[in-house]
């Protein structure tokens, strides 16, 4: 028989042990294992060199999948400069307020005063018909309402703007170089804006959104930018987006950062209750809309 102070010291070490293990295994006020990963979880990518490789999904979100062809891929695959690049003005300056976005979209503005927020939105949608030589899709309206086709651009034809009066002449050889693509946007941005862009565009519901969708207010001044990329959790149903956006004066097309969450910051959720709260302007749900095919 073991003395008693012996017996206690037993049972005392025995239970210390388990005590010890039990809270090694599950200490008190532990942090899930889930959580501590979402922690540590890194949405950014400094090394990335496209939209898609710069930023991956929050935790526990997947990319919508989407055919290579498609807008979206257009989008989600822009080149961008490299990490922590500062966004320029037309004019070379830096842009003043330099605490809105999160990557800087690598393509040239040109050095006139004209890339400001429509004109980006018409840029990237033009472009991408452009490079799949979609070339009779590639049609905007000026403001007094005067549509403005690229196969007549194309045809070596050119427009007349006289007292709020717009008409074609025949004015050059047919041509389809990117220089001349480019004179053409930049006749669109001249005489075209938010207020003329947002009635083409069809209102879409929240619900329905997807990479290419816009939001826009029109107005002078208003403001555009656009889904550039969306993520889902397949567990839940519950959708995220980037989004991006040129501003005034013309300057270099940024992906926003989300002022309203750090942790998942540059993604947006779409349950956003009634504002869509972005560095430099607020929209809301009825804003949503969407290119006319």
């Amino acid at each position: 028989m073991k003395p008693i102070g012996v017996f206690f010291i037993t049972i005392l070490l025995a239970f210390g042990g388990e005590a010890e293990q039990a809270a090694t295994i599950n200490p008190k006020n532990s942090i899930p294992d889930s959580l501590n990963k979402r922690k540590t979880y890194e949405i950014i990518h400094p090394e990335g060199r496209i939209i898609q490789t710069r930023f991956l999904p929050p935790y526990g979100f997947q990319r919508t999948k989407h055919r290579d062809s498609s807008f979206a891929e257009y989008l989600r695959q822009l080149p961008v400069k490299p990490h922590n690049a500062k966004v320029k003005l037309y004019n070379g300056r830096l842009k003043p307020n330099q605490n809105t976005c999160h990557a800087v979209v690598d393509l040239d503005i040109g050095n006139k005063n004209l890339h400001q927020c429509a004109d980006a939105v018409i840029r990237l949608r033009a472009e991408y018909l452009w490079k799949h030589k979609q070339y009779g899709k590639i049609h905007f309206n000026f403001t007094n309402g005067f549509r403005v086709d690229y196969t007549e651009w194309m045809n070596g034809k050119r427009i007349i703007v006289k007292d709020n009066i717009s008409y074609w002449i025949q004015s050059s050889l047919p041509s389809n170089t990117y220089a001349d693509f480019w004179n053409y946007l930049e006749t669109i941005f001249s005489y075209a804006g938010t207020l003329s862009l947002s009635k083409e565009f069809k209102t879409v519901k929240l619900k329905d959104l997807e990479i290419g969708d816009i939001f826009i207010q029109g107005g002078m001044p208003g403001h555009a930018i656009m889904v550039v990329d969306m993520s889902e959790n397949t567990a839940n149903g519950k959708k995220v987006f980037l989004l991006a956006q040129s501003y005034m004066p013309a300057q270099e097309i940024h992906i926003l950062k989300n002022p309203n969450d750090d942790m998942m910051s540059p993604w947006y959720s779409i349950d956003f209750e009634y504002e869509l709260v972005t560095p430099e302007w607020i929209f809301y749900k009825s804003d949503l809309k969407r290119f006319e095919e």
